[in-house]
């Protein structure tokens, strides 16, 4: 349905990839993974038709229909929610307007047997059963069904856009992509400013869909459960890996590994080359060979050797006193705005050493709770805060609190002390400020630099009772794992408000529901808490039961089709690598003699065998890399 042929992005002198050449089939659901700059929302734009690519072409199968969710994107007001959202029918609607046309056509034509009659009744006939592959009837069902699957309450339908927030309006946008059921879904962190429920109900959704699906997320449970390809740019050129996110990991790091024992053997035969080229350079009985060892070098393709993410660091929160048995404890709390009543008489204790995840649906008050513990909004009840509790807090706002005037060292090298000092440059480059991106001014950070900046000061301050307000929203795979390791080694006591389930899984040993204004002890932790959440959402199906019953098997016999073949591939890739491994050996080892009779007595016959050997160690190393980067 869509390919990708030789596909360039220059800009100037600088290459962001090129050579790409992708096949994208229908219904194939495929990750975009790589480092931040390596092109891949550049790429989705190629795709959608934003941006054209500097060399090669992009090849669309006819009448195909594109959706595009980007990162940012400007949007208008003056309609209501719903109203917005049947903006998706545009298709239908056309259809339906000619619809109509064609049928006062009919009625007003008298020429019952005219060719032309008969064309314009076959157009009717042809439009009508266009239409009604739509199902037109069932438009408003599936409208409001979208919407509430996407986090909004009946009572928001009919509320104007205006009054929403730029997250919730990018729910709008999303929910009108979905609507239009294109051929092919282009999302970037589709999951930014979604909570745990609507990123199950769109998991749901996307499992479900017709279209093919290319995404980029830093949501790894998201991408472990939506693709079954992973697209990977790195170094300029894309790598194709038939599987999921996480397998895609532990494929790519046996990839780097083959690349650096590649890359070694280079350099060890470069080193061996230049050694003989050194030793008979001035003798001239040796000059036709130490020539054929310079061209030997000036042919030779170097091996490039990939710079795979190795931020991560391990680090521990600074110690401080231990607080009471109980830091935190609540009776009959309540808070209200006006006349609505977001909280409601909650009773709460958290003992000292839980880690504690806050989770529910946008609005429903988890914000407003930390809040209300942290004091800065009235309320209702009592809020006790135990012995010796220091806090740690890390709010949706922290970045604002920051000196605009600092660098980014500055403001970390100020706020750090005792031995961490000396590892401050790692902790930098943990969060992607390495180099020298320390010294941009906090002034010129992006919302989403300033946050992880203030992430870096959380990681340094000493306390014994950490609450963070959704700290995930804007760090990458790998600061998310610094964070999570740190909490995980960490002493105190955490209240954690977060929608990845990928960081809170193995994280949080209690669960907290907010719900209704009141909170549900999920006792079976963050697997409890996704099966309630999937319960009720199955208790409003949006497919047949004989689909339902079908789905999953079929499913299930093509993931494990799927999955046998991969294996059965997997192991003559193997089979041949290790074939080549011995043949490598082998040839290194013949090598070796002839430099060793060289040395004594360069005979022709040597010389010629020597080429001989070399060329074949030469091609068998590029079998073996070429075998090792599929």
């Amino acid at each position: 349905m869509l390919a990708l042929n030789n596909i360039a992005v220059r800009f100037g002198a600088n290459v962001l990839f090129e050579d790409v050449s992708l096949q994208i089939n229908p219904k194939e659901r495929i990750a975009l993974a790589g480092r931040n700059g390596a092109g891949k929302t550049t790429l989705l734009n190629l795709i959608a038709g934003v941006r054209t690519p500097s060399e090669g072409t992009i090849a669309l199968a006819n009448d195909m229909t594109i959706g595009y969710l980007p990162q940012h994107m400007l949007m208008k007001d003056g309609k209501t929610v719903i109203e917005e959202a049947r903006s998706a029918f545009q298709q239908e609607l056309k259809i339906q307007q000619t619809l109509e046309r064609l049928g006062s056509e009919v009625a007003e034509r008298t020429d019952y047997d005219s060719p032309e009659y008969m064309e314009l009744l076959q157009r009717l006939a042809n439009t009508t059963e266009l239409l009604a592959l739509y199902q037109p009837e069932k438009q408003e069902a599936e409208l409001e069904k979208t919407l509430k699957g996407l986090g909004f309450e009946q009572g928001d339908l009919e509320r104007p856009t205006s009054e929403f927030s730029g997250g919730w309006r990018m729910r709008i946008e999303l929910a009108k992509i979905l609507l239009s059921r294109p051929d092919l879904l282009l999302l970037d962190e589709p999951t930014n400013h979604l909570d745990m429920e609507s990123i199950i109900w769109l998991e749901n959704f996307l499992k479900r869909s017709p279209a093919a699906v290319i995404m980029v997320s830093h949501d790894r449970r998201f991408l472990d459960n939506t693709t079954t390809r992973t697209v990977e740019l790195v170094m300029g050129q894309a790598h194709d890996y038939r599987t999921n996110y996480s397998h895609y990991e532990e494929l790519r790091q046996e990839r780097y590994e083959q690349q650096l024992r590649a890359f070694e053997n280079q350099q060890k035969k470069i080193q061996d080359t230049e050694d003989f080229i050194e030793r008979f350079r001035y003798k001239a009985t040796k000059a036709v060979q130490v020539q054929s060892r310079i061209k030997q070098l000036e042919k030779l393709e170097r091996v490039e050797v990939e710079q795979l993410d190795r931020r991560q660091i391990h680090f521990r929160f600074p110690t401080t006193v231990p607080s009471g048995a109980y830091p935190l404890i609540t009776k009959d709390l309540g808070v209200a705005y006006g006349d609505h009543q977001v909280l409601e008489s909650i009773d709460l204790t958290i003992e000292r050493g839980d880690k504690v995840a806050i989770v529910g649906k946008n609005g429903s008050g988890k914000t407003t709770f930390v809040r209300a513990v942290m004091g800065e909004i009235p309320y209702s009840g009592e809020i006790k805060h135990g012995h010796q509790v220091e806090y740690s807090y890390f709010a949706q706002n922290q970045a604002t609190l920051l000196n605009p005037s600092k660098t980014i060292y500055e403001t970390v090298d100020e706020a750090a002390v005792g031995e961490v000092r000396l590892r401050i440059n790692d902790l930098l480059g943990a969060f992607m400020f390495g180099g020298e991106v320390s010294e941009k001014k906090v002034e010129v950070l992006s919302g989403g630099e300033r946050s992880r900046l203030a992430m870096i000061l959380l990681l340094l301050s000493p306390s014994n009772l950490l609450i963070l307000d959704e700290p995930t929203n804007h760090l990458d795979l790998s600061s998310k794992a610094v964070l999570k390791e740190a909490i995980q080694n960490y002493d105190g006591t955490v209240l954690m408000v977060s929608h990845d389930r990928d960081f809170l899984e193995g994280l949080a040993d209690k669960v907290l529901e907010f719900r209704d204004g009141g909170i549900i002890n999920h006792l079976g932790g963050m697997t409890d808490y996704i099966r309630s959440v999937q319960q009720r959402q199955e208790e409003t199906p949006d497919q047949s039961e004989g689909d339902k019953k079908a789905e999953p098997a079929s499913s299930a016999r093509e993931e494990y089709e799927k999955r046998k073949e991969e294996q059965r591939q997997e192991r003559q890739r193997q089979q041949k690598l290790q074939r080549l491994e011995e043949s490598i050996a082998k040839t290194e080892g013949l090598i070796a003699e002839l430099e060793q009779q060289l040395a004594h007595e360069a005979t022709p016959e040597r010389l010629q065998e020597y080429d001989k050997q070399a060329k074949t160690l030469e091609r068998l190393l590029d079998e073996w890399v070429e075998l090792g980067s599929d």
